[in-house]
This record gives C-alpha cells, sequence and structure tokens, in this order.
C-alpha cells in the first residue's frame, strides 16, 4: 500500500483535537476551546489562514514571526523543491557545505561592521544558548546580564536569561550567575559591568513579550559600557529581526555594532526551522581555537541542505519584494491609524511599535459600570480584557492575534511583512469596531466575559 499524506490528513481530521488532548498538551486544547481558536485549518496562503469550512482568516501573528514572507511563498518552495531534485548530499558532517558558505556570506554583508562569522543551528533558543556559550568562553568569565520582561527562549540555558517569572516557575534553580537587571536603566547594568567578572550582556532590542521600545539614548549607553568593561553585546533579532521592525535588524534603530547577533524564526522563510549566531570572529575563534577543537560545538541538522536553500531564497525575496522598506511603510500607517483611535476610546492607553511589531495596550475605563465589569475581569485574571479582545477579533472580523504576555492587557500584533493598505485599514477598522462595542457593558466584548472569568477562577 502506497504512503499518502492527503488521505492520512483526510481520514484523521476530525481526530484533531481529541489527539492533541489524549498525547499532547490537553491544557492548550482545553483553552483553545475556551477562547473559540480551536478552528481546523486547512491552508495558509501569504497574510491568509482558511478553516474547514472554508472562512478565511487574517493572520497578524505570523507564526510568532516565522512567517514573515507570508504563509507557502512560491519561491521558497520552490528553491526547495530543487534542492530535493538535486539530491544534494545532505548532512555528510565531514565536510563544509557549499549553501551554509554562501548563506553565511549573504547574512554577513547585511551585518554591521565587524560580525563576519556565523554558526548555524536550527532555533532560536539554539542561537541564543551558542551565543550565551560562546561569551562565556571567549571572555573567561562566568556571569550573563539579562533584562526584566526579556524573552530568548525556554530551554534550560535561555530560562535563565528570561525575565519574567511566569515561565521560570516550578523548573527549579536555573544557571548559576544569570542575573536579572532593570530595563532601561544603565546606570543599574554598570554596577554590575564594574564587577568584572561579566561575560555577557543580552538584549532584544525591541522586547517581544509586550513591545518594549527603549528610550532613544539606553541601548547607545549600553553598548558604550559593554565595549568599556570587556563584556560580549548580544542583540537578541530572532523575533524583531529580518526586517520585521523596519529594518533588517531591528539594532540599525539605534546604530548599534553589537559583538553577537541571534537570527531565526523567518530565516527559513515559513518551511525550515534555522537559526544563525553571527559574531565577530575574535569570539568564534575562541572556541575554536585548536585544531583538536573544531567541533567542540556542534548540532547534528546545523548548515543542512534544505535549511541553507530556504535562507538564500529568503533573502533572495526580502531583496525582491523590499519586504524591510515595505514593513516600515505599513508599520507606520498602522501604528498612526491605531494610535487615532485612542483620541475616541478610553480604554487605549498606549499605541508603540517600530515597523510591524505593534502593540496596543489598554487601561480601565471610567464609566462606572464598565469600571466595575473591568474589575471582576482583573479580579478573576489580570490581562482578561485584552482576551476578550483577541476573541472578538477572531469571532467578528476573522483575525488572529494574541495577548502581548501573561497578566498584561496589551495586544500584540505581527503581520506578515507582506500585507498592503488594505489589510492595514482592516485591522484599524476591527480595533475601531471592538473597542466600540467595549464601551457598553452590554456589548458583544462583555457578554463573553462571565464564561471566561469562570474559566479564570476554576484554575
Amino acid at each position: 500500500m502506497s504512503f499518502s499524506l492527503a488521505e492520512i490528513i483526510k481520514q484523521r481530521q476530525p481526530d484533531q483535537y481529541a489527539l492533541h488532548s489524549r498525547h499532547l498538551n490537553s491544557k492548550l486544547t482545553r483553552v483553545l476551546g475556551i477562547i473559540g481558536f480551536d478552528k481546523i485549518w486547512v491552508k495558509g496562503e501569504g497574510a491568509y489562514l482558511w478553516d474547514a469550512g472554508g472562512e478565511r482568516y487574517l493572520d497578524l501573528l505570523a507564526g510568532f514571526s516565522t512567517y514573515n514572507l507570508g504563509r507557502d511563498h512560491p519561491t521558497v518552495r520552490r528553491a526547495l523543491e530543487e534542492a530535493l531534485e538535486l539530491q544534494r548530499p545532505n548532512l555528510v558532517k565531514m565536510d563544509c557545505p557549499l549553501l551554509a558558505g554562501i548563506l553565511a556570506e549573504q547574512l554577513v554583508a547585511r551585518m554591521p561592521p565587524g560580525l563576519d562569522t556565523v554558526f548555524f543551528a536550527n532555533s532560536g533558543a539554539d542561537a541564543v544558548d551558542t551565543a550565551l556559550k560562546f561569551a562565556r568562553a571567549a571572555t573567561g568569565r562566568p556571569r550573563v546580564l539579562f533584562l526584566d520582561h526579556a524573552f530568548h527562549g525556554l530551554m534550560l540555558g535561555t530560562l535563565s536569561v528570561n525575565g519574567g517569572e511566569q515561565f521560570r516557575k516550578g523548573f527549579g534553580t536555573l544557571m548559576p550567575g544569570f542575573d536579572k537587571v532593570p530595563a532601561g536603566d544603565a546606570d543599574a547594568l554598570e554596577r554590575e559591568l564594574r564587577k568584572g567578572d561579566v561575560a555577557a550582556f543580552v538584549v532584544e532590542p525591541i522586547q517581544g513579550k509586550s513591545v518594549h521600545v527603549p528610550a532613544a539614548d539606553y541601548l547607545p549607553a549600553v553598548q558604550r559600557l559593554c565595549r568599556l568593561h570587556g563584556t560580549v553585546f548580544i542583540c537578541d533579532e530572532v523575533q524583531v529581526g529580518m526586517g520585521r521592525s523596519g529594518r533588517f535588524l531591528c539594532a540599525e534603530h539605534w546604530g548599534l555594532e553589537p559583538d553577537v547577533v541571534t537570527l531565526a524564526k523567518s530565516l527559513g522563510g515559513g518551511f525550515i526551522p534555522v537559526s544563525a549566531t553571527i559574531m565577530r570572529r575574535s569570539i568564534h575563534d575562541r572556541i575554536f581555537n585548536r585544531l583538536d577543537r573544531c567541533e567542540v560545538h556542534s548540532t547534528t541538522f546545523g548548515e543542512n541542505e534544505l535549511a541553507m536553500a530556504a535562507g538564500l531564497a529568503t533573502l533572495h525575496v526580502m531583496d525582491e519584494e523590499r519586504l524591510v522598506e515595505r514593513a516600515a511603510a505599513r508599520g507606520d500607517r498602522l501604528l498612526a491609524g491605531l494610535d487615532e483611535l485612542r483620541s475616541r476610546h478610553e480604554m487605549i492607553a498606549d499605541v508603540r511599535g517600530k515597523g510591524l511589531i505593534v502593540a496596543v495596550e489598554f487601561r480601565p475605563p471610567r464609566a462606572l459600570a464598565l469600571k466595575a465589569a473591568w474589575a471582576a475581569a482583573e479580579a478573576a485574571q489580570k490581562g482578561l480584557f485584552a482576551q476578550f479582545v483577541v476573541m472578538s477579533l477572531m469571532r467578528d472580523h476573522h483575525m488572529l492575534t494574541q495577548v502581548g504576555g501573561p497578566d498584561v492587557n496589551i495586544i500584540k500584533l505581527l503581520p506578515p511583512l507582506i500585507i498592503g493598505d488594505e489589510e492595514v485599514d482592516a485591522i484599524i477598522a476591527a480595533f475601531d469596531a471592538v473597542l466600540t462595542e467595549a464601551a457598553s457593558v452590554r456589548g458583544s466584548v462583555w457578554r463573553q466575559s462571565g464564561r471566561l472569568i469562570k474559566q479564570a477562577l476554576s484554575q
């Protein structure tokens, strides 16, 4: 009997959520059902998803910035098909693959001065863990500093530089010598750096979880401090890089020249997992410092042919379709349109971001009845109003969004960089409509609150 993936999907599609409940994450299955996200997705193309009923949804998550090119980009698809047809030797391991060298060359050409050496792996967490490991080896120092609210991954090493306590809780003692400093406080960082034992300071130029944009002088200041004290300055661009912020690297907004940059997510075009840690040769050579240490750091699937082909095709598409410039222009339009809504909707506290990483933050209403409804939601679970808005955007406007982090009334938007003015205007109109509904306690936004509050209290 021949193998048919299409036939397997056809036969087992009705079992999708039952299978996850039995064998995977049953709590996630339950949450998706509660908030109305338990769709059966059957197609993804460009900026849109389709469910089994044929309904189309605007994808404003983009796989957490994996689909910067949109879903199923034909150029990347063709590159992968061609790579398979060529029957390229893959993962020989005792060789130096050509495509890895070409992709490294192209990435280096897009980096700030001095970043000329690349290590390829599979995920953002791999890339950040590599950066931390290399920094400690290169400096001979034990400590690593990170910011509160930071998110750099959820493996044990990267969890140790995660500023969100809700992610760290329950996993015991994490990596020793990994210490948190307050965001935006260069003086606090300097006090730690003066101790002379800090190998690295790792930072997201824009923090992804709640889209915290630093003050204009903060990142240049911490870069100067790291240089002064011999600390490796790492910019984690896993989510905000690859054009997301309207520059190829988000660090470019501040003219930064870090010692290490990490990339992942959309580098594989949404098809293949791949990450890159790009660094100064002097750092790299402190790790691979002898012939018998030429493989002292490695990963089985690093430099694999399909990932390298996807990376090359992705960079080609970004240049050909001018996606960095497009993200900047569409981002300006989106931020301006959402910010204009603040004058008409009192519950919008802030609109912020750069390019197409955007946050809308909410605050309590002034009207007495609404204030009581807000308080009830917050008592059950912090950040619940933002979840009401997410559910309304999905149900009434077919837009896939998410809350910007645990316990915050923030919605984060990460649309594909390919969106046009039509999609931008639709997003603005949808927020306007939902917040107009939310201005009445009898509106559809609040009607769903009772069930959600009950579920929150029952945890």
